[in-house]
């Protein structure tokens, strides 16, 4: 679904991602972590096409985003949604509003606005709010519309940077535990994030980054466990 392969980035000469080669399979649960600076936020931006890579290949659901004009990228986001860790609502609209304004954008027929809004608040426990607007919410209740806001196009992708970086442990579990919900319906999921103890609970792929490169992949040391190592060292478990 998503190949990338020797992908680099730079910022006025200063390297953010350095060959970066990476392949994520339709139905995966992706965790990338690091410390702040490794290129975790970059890597997804790019894949977001918000930013364009330096140099390397990059194939999102078997389009070149290399090829793609500036207006051809709506419609590969349109399988795509992204959930960012400041929730990025509009202040002054409603939780309702907010969801309805992402099926607007997209050109979804106006019958359909209210049934999917709504179906995607009720996905995340926020229906009954859908009247407040955003600074009524706690911090892990907007995250919750923001989520929202990202499933209503129904993406086969979900991209989440720093998901839980502004809430309390116990919000941040609920979110992590969302995520684990709609990978499990079949989307794939990617998620950038610190919280190295809830991603060593959860099981699931672990992408290591440093200095912008890749430094360990949980799923390239299952794979040794199956072949005897040569060197006599053993991997650690994802």
């Amino acid at each position: 679904m998503i190949h990338l392969y020797r992908v680099s980035k730079s910022y006025e000469g200063i390297p953010a991602l350095r060959e970066i080669t990476l392949n994520v399979d339709k139905g995966e649960f992706v965790f990338v972590t690091g410390a702040s600076g490794a290129g975790k936020t970059t890597l997804l931006k790019i894949l977001f096409c918000a930013e364009r890579a330096d140099e390397g290949q990059i194939i999102i659901q078997g389009m070149n985003t290399f090829r793609l004009s500036p207006s051809s990228i709506p419609y590969l986001r349109r399988n795509m949604g992204f959930v960012f860790q400041d929730y990025k609502l509009l202040q002054h609209k409603t939780v309702y509003e907010n969801i309805a304004l992402a099926l607007k954008v997209v050109g979804t027929p106006y019958g359909e606005i209210e049934r999917r809004a709504l179906t995607a608040l009720k996905r995340v426990g926020m229906d009954n709010k859908d009247h407040l607007t955003p600074p009524k919410l706690s911090g892990g209740e907007q995250q919750r519309v923001a989520i929202a806001r990202a499933l209503v196009n129904e993406p086969q992708i979900l991209l989440a940077d720093e998901p839980t970086g502004n809430l309390d442990p116990q919000s941040g579990q609920d979110v992590f535990r969302l995520f684990k919900e709609i990978n499990l319906k079949g989307t794939s999921v990617i998620v950038a994030t610190h919280d190295w103890e809830t991603v060593r609970k959860m099981q699931r792929r672990i992408v290591v980054m440093e200095r912008g490169r890749i430094t360990t992949d949980s799923k390239d040391q299952a794979l040794e466990r199956t072949v005897p190592a040569n060197n006599g060292r053993g991997a650690s478990k994802p």
